[in-house]
């Protein structure tokens, strides 16, 4: 290289350069987003429940509105599915009520047997250990009374949180199924012409992906917790409608839910029915677990999902270290409907292209 000559960069170093700030820049305005909704968590929570509401709503209101006035079809939807949640909980309050005195005895009888089998090889625990185990939890439960209250009290914070975030998700999603597609439409005639057929393309793509996704995990749920139900009520196991519920809402953490769940249920069956008992449990975990992943998701979940399954699991993980519970649930249908999305915009891109070249005289 003669003096003051330029060095050369090689066009892979070029090319890697032109990459890295634009995976910099887009790294920036992920980071900024994923802030402000960290700071306005509730919100965007809120908006997501909403939306899932829509997405299982927004067909049976269509429905009824057939043969009513659209308001009064949205209303109807939304208050009968209210009934029916308030109705469900109602069922399981009355099945814990109706089963309390049974379950302090069989809990503890039990502790008891559970006691006894652990005093047995091969375990040959100490007799004294569990006995001053509970004495010790005792103590400290004596010991940070105040701070237990003063804990309880400052939850209570939280729970006005909660409430308000499933208020402002009902009132969203009012409106989203009442007229979500004239709010699309508005949305859409705020941005530049030339972007805005592929935001409906996108958009479109969002939609299906995030209905689909929705009903399909619904049903999974609902499959699980039938087949937990009627397996612990076979076994006998106490508390099985709640534990079944349980079970429903842990299957909107895919892979890793609802085995939580199931040891759960798996813990109630060693305190109630002894070890074997909970040994048969926890065989119903690998069976379920089975079931889920190799038969309900593939077959309910391929047509609108189309992630792998360590796809799933990674992005599971990191949500749930990003934003805790929430993240677990919300991380996969966000990720899923990216891909759709993308997926989408890649196809309409390719046919435009095709559809150039076959436009070009020969």
């Amino acid at each position: 290289m003669q003096p003051g000559t330029p060095p050369t960069v090689t066009p892979f170093l070029r090319t890697a350069a032109a990459y890295a700030w634009r995976i910099l820049i887009v790294g920036v305005l992920v980071y900024s987003l994923f802030a402000v909704l960290g700071r306005f968590h509730e919100i965007g929570v809120a908006l997501f429940l909403g939306l899932v509401i829509t997405a299982l709503l927004r067909p049976l209101a269509d429905l009824v509105a057939r043969g009513l006035p659209r308001p009064i079809a949205v209303a109807l939807t939304l208050l009968g599915s209210i009934a029916l949640v308030l109705g469900v909980l109602a069922l399981v309050g009355e099945a814990v009520a109706g089963e309390r005195s049974t379950l302090v005895r069989e809990f503890r009888d039990g502790i008891g047997r559970i006691e006894d089998w652990l005093e047995r090889p091969p375990f040959r625990l100490d007799p004294g250990a569990l006995g001053g185990l509970q004495a010790r939890i005792g103590e400290f439960l004596s010991s940070h009374r105040s701070t237990l209250i003063s804990e309880a009290v400052s939850g209570a914070h939280h729970v006005v949180a909660v409430l308000t975030t499933l208020a402002l998700a009902l009132f969203s999603s009012v409106f989203f199924i009442h007229s979500g597609d004239r709010q699309w439409a508005w949305f859409k005639e705020q941005l530049p012409g030339s972007v805005r057929e592929r935001v409906a393309t996108g958009g479109r793509a969002a939609w299906r992906t995030f209905t689909g996704y929705t009903h399909g995990i619904v049903l999974v749920a609902a499959v699980n917790a039938v087949l937990v139900g009627i397996a612990l009520w076979l076994l006998g196991v106490p508390l099985a409608v709640p534990l079944a519920l349980l079970e429903f809402l842990a299957a909107f953490v895919p892979l890793i839910g609802s085995p939580v769940a199931l040891a759960v249920a798996a813990v109630v069956a060693l305190a109630a029915k002894g070890p074997v008992v909970a040994a048969i449990v926890i065989g119903l975990i690998v069976v379920i677990g089975q079931i889920e992943g190799h038969l309900l998701h593939p077959i309910v979940m391929s047509w609108a999902v189309r992630l792998h399954p360590l796809v799933v699991a990674v992005t599971v993980v990191a949500g749930t270290i990003a934003a805790g519970i929430v993240g677990a649930v919300v991380a996969v249908p966000l990720v899923s409907v990216i891909w759709s999305v993308h997926t989408a915009l890649r196809e309409d891109r390719t046919a435009r292209k095709a559809e150039g070249e076959a436009a070009e005289p020969e």
